[in-house]
């Protein structure tokens, strides 16, 4: 069918902005006249023309009496630009073909009104669920107000992330380290607790050509972040703190001076809800979770995780006294355990990445 086939390319291209264009979606459009792609486009970034409007431009006057096929429903509303669906009357499209309305409640089908009013033949829902899973980041942010949260974790055959002497590099491989850099570019954020800072004074950095830094998120209840910490000293990304309310005062003054962001959320334990809200306030729409044991578990507990990605490394630790992925108080019940859906498997280098939805 052709516009499977179109709205597939349409896809493809949207991806080209993958990691760019938070808090926006990814949007991908093609232009079809007599059956042949005659302009494509896709959105870049926040701010900048949507997807439509750089196919428009393409096509120019070519685009009177087409077919557009768009993954995302045109908006209908004044944000950081102009409405895409007006643009679409002005030129003359004759059909659009959308993948799936805007999950934003506030103005789902609004665009789609605008359209049809104007006389356009509007048809929505082809490869509607490869729309969604998309833009699954976007739609949790915009519905829920909460970010997307990625778990990753690698460990041993025997579910180790470091020796009993707290020696954990590397336990993965280095395709497998190179695929996690890759995580942490099109995220926006990475999380940790303040364990992992104490423990390796890690960058939480991209280390890839052209990388895109993540904000990076600390978990620290009382403000015991190292002041020499790189986090704070590299002048690489921007550094939140999430603290509670009897964190020593004089340790958050310090930890402004030098330039990190601070949260304060819950009395004497970071509230993660309340993290949560704040880190969608604050635009940030996915979060990859590379905590520890306990802040692994204290997420995945209450509700926070949406997809758990494992490296499963080829090698064999033991030692009962070891550092697994997830610990914390643990499920007294099977029954109340995380069960994974959605399951995949892939060998990256020497690894196994095993893959699952959490929610």
């Amino acid at each position: 069918m052709n516009d499977e086939i179109f709205m597939r390319e349409a896809l493809k291209i949207a991806r080209n902005a993958e990691g760019r264009t938070s808090p926006n979606p990814m949007v991908g459009a093609v232009i079809v006249q007599g059956g042949k792609i005659i302009a494509e486009g896709w959105h870049r970034k926040a701010g900048t023309p949507h997807a439509e409007i750089h196919a428009l431009n393409m096509a120019g006057a070519l685009a009177e009496n087409s077919t557009m096929y768009v993954t995302l429903e045109p908006c209908s509303h004044f944000g950081r630009t102009p409405p895409c669906a007006n643009k679409i009357v002005d030129a003359g499209v004759s059909r659009v073909v959308v993948a799936m309305t805007d999950p934003n409640p506030l103005v789902a089908g609004r665009g789609i009104e605008i359209l049809r009013k104007a006389g356009i033949s509007v048809d929505v829902g082809i490869l509607e669920s490869d729309a969604r899973q998309l833009n699954e980041v976007f739609i949790k942010y915009i519905t829920q107000k909460i970010p997307f949260v990625t778990a990753k974790f690698a460990c041993s055959l025997d579910g180790k992330i470091a020796t009993t002497t707290g020696e954990s590099q590397w336990i993965s491989c280095e395709e497998a380290r190179a695929y996690a850099h890759r995580l942490r570019d099109v995220n926006d954020a990475i999380m940790v607790g303040i364990g992992t800072v104490l423990a390796d004074n890690p960058s939480l950095t991209t280390r890839i050509p052209d990388g895109k830094n993540p904000v990076r998120i600390i978990v620290d209840s009382q403000a015991r972040t190292p002041l020499d910490s790189k986090i704070l000293t590299d002048a690489q990304a921007t550094t939140i703190i999430a603290v509670s309310r009897t964190a020593p005062s004089e340790r958050v003054v310090a930890l402004k001076n030098l330039g990190a962001e601070i949260i304060v959320a819950g009395k004497t334990q970071v509230d993660l809800k309340i993290l949560m809200s704040e880190l969608a306030r604050r635009e940030i729409t996915s979060i990859l979770l590379e905590g520890g044991g306990t802040l692994n578990f204290s997420m995945l507990r209450a509700g926070f995780v949406d997809r758990v990605l494992a490296f499963v490394a080829p090698k064999i630790i033991g030692g009962k006294n070891a550092l697994t992925p997830v610990e914390g108080e643990g499920f007294e019940k099977l029954a109340d355990a995380v069960a994974l859906k959605n399951i995949s498997a892939e060998k990256i280098g020497s690894d196994i990445l095993i893959r699952g939805d959490a929610s």
